[in-house]
């Protein structure tokens, strides 16, 4: 894949991310949800002026910064440390379009738009609401700790 692949991976998921908070925000109120398998999944309009789970609620100012020096640093490893390692650079890619994704809902709307509603009932555990972007980020960082792992692999195969 060539880097631009990368990159459209990226523009996807910010696109998808983008589209799906659009339409949280202009057919659902505030509140409102929409039960897809009552009561284990559904859309549930929410808005976050933090992090995650409401961390540093209002602190915007810092959410800026941290996002400006994270996408700096996913797209310097990408150019730097993850050539001809498709696994890293797609974990790299997907990382992005969440960081911007949800940059972009900070910057224009000053909160971020969550609406999957997730409740996971062996434990009875209401799972913090989220959205494309967010999940993007956990793919990202799961793909890059198999990477890792991976890596690591092969590097005591090579070392024997």
């Amino acid at each position: 894949m060539t880097v631009w692949k990368y990159y459209f991976v990226a523009f996807v998921l910010v696109v998808l991310d983008q589209w799906t908070k659009w339409l949280v925000v202009r057919d659902m109120e505030l509140g409102e949800r929409i039960p897809l398998i009552d009561p284990y999944l559904g859309l549930l309009s929410h808005r976050n002026r933090g992090a995650a789970w409401g961390m540093l609620e209002g602190q915007m100012w810092l959410f800026y910064i941290i996002t400006t020096i994270v996408i700096v640093g996913i797209v310097y490893y990408f150019h730097r440390h993850a050539q001809n390692q498709p696994l890293f650079q797609l974990g790299l890619m997907v990382l992005l379009g969440g960081a911007i994704g949800n940059f972009i809902d900070r910057l224009f709307r000053g909160e971020v738009v969550d609406f999957v509603d997730v409740l996971i009932p062996v434990i009875n555990y209401e799972f913090p609401i989220f959205n494309v972007a967010d999940a993007a980020l956990t793919v990202g960082v799961v793909i890059i700790f198999i990477f890792i792992l991976l890596d690591e692999r092969k590097q005591k195969k090579v070392k024997k």
